[in-house]
């Protein structure tokens, strides 16, 4: 686990682009653009990122109440019309800053939103679910959706998970943030892809072939098993197995 949860390891992570900032706002925000795109090729998640972070004017909070994503003419929001990682292209991109305008004007931000849907179940599983219905209840085209896991729908919620794991865990190597207090890292679940899955089926510690949410539940439980308190921290181990046994992309 120590050989990938390193400051080093940051070199060749998309966490690396949260990193740039210090403000709590600017670190949830940028967290949370990089791990919606975060899958395919390590170097082009990275590179897209930080362009949206350079169309952004590398200040994400003020750049996002200082706009209004719906109006035309505006050099940015041509820019940002433009902007396509994969299948996520301008018109997400345009909603995702709307949507995130709406969390930090009128629920609090992005940690109020998922510690008011953790304090409903007091699970990762209500925060995650809790969170998609603020994010959608602007009105959007059905597009967006596609870049917004539904737990509710058996989804592993990969990315979504990564970011929660970026912004409560407390990690002494200062690898993830620990910005939000009041969800425990022990209700975090494991960001599961195709290669922590194909891991955790290699070491016998998962047996459900679906990478979806039972078998976040699944592999979860597992890991509580060897620590209740910090069960995530075994994701820096199974996804470096997977990653850099001859792999560089990010699954969904």
């Amino acid at each position: 686990m120590l050989l990938y949860n390193r400051l080093d390891f940051i070199d060749s992570d998309p966490i690396q682009i949260p990193r740039r900032f210090s403000r709590k706002e600017d670190i949830e925000i940028a967290g949370f653009l990089t791990a919606t795109i975060s899958w395919g090729q390590r170097k082009s998640i990275i590179n897209n990122a930080n362009r949206l972070m350079d169309i952004m004017d590398n200040a994400p909070y003020d750049f996002l109440m200082e706009n209004s994503f719906s109006s035309n003419g505006n050099a940015d929001m041509e820019r940002l019309k433009c902007f396509v990682h994969r299948t996520f292209n301008g018109n997400d991109c345009l909603f995702f800053l709307e949507s995130l305008k709406n969390m930090y004007t009128y629920h609090g931000g992005l940690e109020t939103v998922f510690t008011d849907g953790y304090r409903t179940t007091y699970t990762a599983f209500g925060a995650l679910q809790h969170f998609r219905n603020v994010f959608l209840s602007l009105p959007h085209d059905t597009h967006v959706r596609k870049h917004l896991s539904d737990v509710s729908a058996n989804s592993s919620a990969k990315r979504l998970n990564m970011f929660l794991r970026w912004m409560i865990r407390e990690d002494e190597n200062e690898v993830d943030f620990g910005l939000w207090k009041n969800i425990p890292t022990s209700a975090l679940m494991l960001p599961l892809d195709v290669h922590t899955g194909d891991v955790a089926r290699a070491y016998g510690l998962l047996n459900r072939k679906q990478n979806d949410w039972k078998a976040v539940e699944e592999i979860t439980a597992v890991l509580r098993s060897f620590d209740a308190v910090d069960p995530i921290k075994y994701d820096f181990a199974l996804f470096g197995i997977g990653v850099f046994e001859g792999k560089e992309t990010i699954g969904q």
